[in-house]
């Protein structure tokens, strides 16, 4: 599943070629993906203007001209893949149409922004835009871990009495929106701290560890384009890198980076999931 910064990667792909712009026409090829589409959707977006393309934890949001706001969540193996424009140094022609082509918008300057989903996992909706933040998506979302309401105050208060461990916490939506399994082992690493650690036990002073520590795992992922397991592309086609970079996640059984560690990298089941970590450096 696209992390934060799978999606914001995706958003900064989309940028050039959706804000500002015109959807000239929409096509949507399915009455459903997840969850039923939105009703006469391809007529609901054929000629409006994209004020703004956002992103709010793992969806990305376009604020359009007639009042309405399009959520797009990928899903497992959902893309936004851009054609008939440039993006970075090259020009990506307008490919064949794919089986797996559900929502296909074409953009006022001659791109074409398809959404493709093998799995159908992926999400759209259209809501007011006035009364997006309360759509049910999202109003359950904690702060942005990237954003200001989001520091060490806050964590300690949302982590307080919390018997739950701090690994599971962190991937917790209602805490904190965006975070998902592997950047949440990648923090607990570089912070010191065991995925077994309890929540509540978090002090004040790992708390000032912890966040910074959040932020600039997220920012080293988004400069490198995303992580790319199984099915993520940017919106330009190519492959995340930032899995060349993983110090703990999917090391099972490898060393530890750490110099003079001499420690193995483990494996643990955590509320289903797996916790990459290194027992001599987050003990």
């Amino acid at each position: 599943m696209p992390e934060l910064p799978e999606v914001e990667t995706v958003r900064r792909g989309l940028l050039p070629v959706m804000e500002g712009r015109t959807i000239l026409q929409a096509q949507v090829n399915r009455p459903d993906l997840r969850w039923p589409l939105p009703e006469r959707m391809a007529e609901r977006l054929t000629g409006q203007r994209v004020l703004a393309l956002r992103r709010r934890s793992k969806y990305l949001l376009a604020d359009l001209s007639g009042g309405e706001t399009l959520l797009v969540h990928l899903g497992m193996s959902g893309r936004m893949l851009v054609s008939g424009a440039m993006l970075g140094a090259f020009h990506h022609d307008h490919p064949a149409p794919q089986k797996h082509d559900h929502v296909v918008l074409d953009m006022e300057g001659g791109a074409r922004v398809t959404f493709n989903d093998a799995r159908r996992f992926g999400a759209m909706d259209l809501m007011p835009s006035e009364s997006a933040e309360s759509h049910p998506l999202l109003a359950v979302l904690g702060p942005e871990p990237l954003g200001n309401g989001f520091d060490e105050a806050y964590l300690v208060a949302a982590l307080k009495g919390r018997r739950t461990p701090i690994k599971a916490a962190l991937l917790d939506q209602h805490l904190v929106a965006g975070l998902g399994n592997i950047y949440v082992c990648e923090t607990l690493f570089r912070a010191g701290l065991s995925p077994r650690l309890l929540a509540g036990d978090l002090g004040p002073a790992q708390a000032a560890v912890l966040v910074p520590i959040i932020r600039e795992v997220l920012a080293e992922a988004i400069e490198a384009g995303g992580s790319s397991l199984r099915d993520y592309r940017q919106a330009d086609g190519e492959l995340g890198y930032f899995q060349h970079s993983f110090r703990v996640y999917d090391r099972e059984g490898q060393a530890c980076i750490t110099p003079g560690c001499g420690g193995t990298i483990q494996r643990i089941v955590q509320s289903g999931r797996s916790s990459f970590y290194c027992p001599q450096c987050q003990p």
